[in-house]
């Protein structure tokens, strides 16, 4: 099975709503998505190592991403009453994050040079030890799109994936990348 179709299949079998393939050319890591990053609007800025400025200067996240071949962009699109259904849209992101862990996991067995970026901070420990102590996962820390300067519904759009899909709809976004 070639690569893309084991991404896929892979990603499908997690539970993910759609995949895309991921042309890496449409990869932009932009200084204003990092500087939207330093508003700290969500309050990890500085306090958690897979967000600014912890997870690398912009520079070296190019670098790292320039690597990469092929990707795969998945997506979970849960239902909500309206944009204030907090548990609606609790719901949407726990499951694109079961699903985002689950397949991450495997693919990182077939491809162990993957890069797994998700949507939202790393989550992997109650408390970040950022900036105090090193990280304690720091192979299955996961990085947001975002932190790394990704405009996620641009690279949607460029790779054919709907970004919204209408006001009770929650999409989250994710990709992987290979070498």
């Amino acid at each position: 099975m070639e690569g893309y179709e084991l991404a896929e299949k892979t990603a499908k079998e997690a539970g993910f709503t759609y995949t895309a393939k991921l042309d890496v050319g449409t990869l932009e890591l932009l200084d204003a998505v990092r500087d939207m990053c330093a508003a700290n609007t969500c309050g990890k800025y500085g306090a958690n190592w897979a967000c600014p400025p912890g997870c690398g200067e912009l520079r070296e996240l190019r670098e790292q991403v320039a690597r990469y071949r092929w990707g795969i962009l998945v997506q979970t699109v849960g239902d909500v009453e309206d944009s204030m259904d907090y548990e609606g849209i609790m719901e949407a992101e726990k499951q694109h994050k079961a699903s985002f862990y689950a397949a991450a996991a495997k693919l990182k067995e077939q491809f162990p040079d993957m890069l797994a970026l998700g949507a939202g901070c790393c989550t992997l420990c109650k408390e970040c030890t950022y900036p105090s102590a090193p990280c304690r996962f720091p192979d299955k820390r996961v990085s947001s799109m975002e932190s790394y300067g990704i405009l996620v519904n641009d690279l949607c759009k460029k790779n054919g994936m709907s970004y919204y899909y209408g006001p009770q709809k929650m999409a989250y976004t994710a990709c992987y990348l290979f070498c």
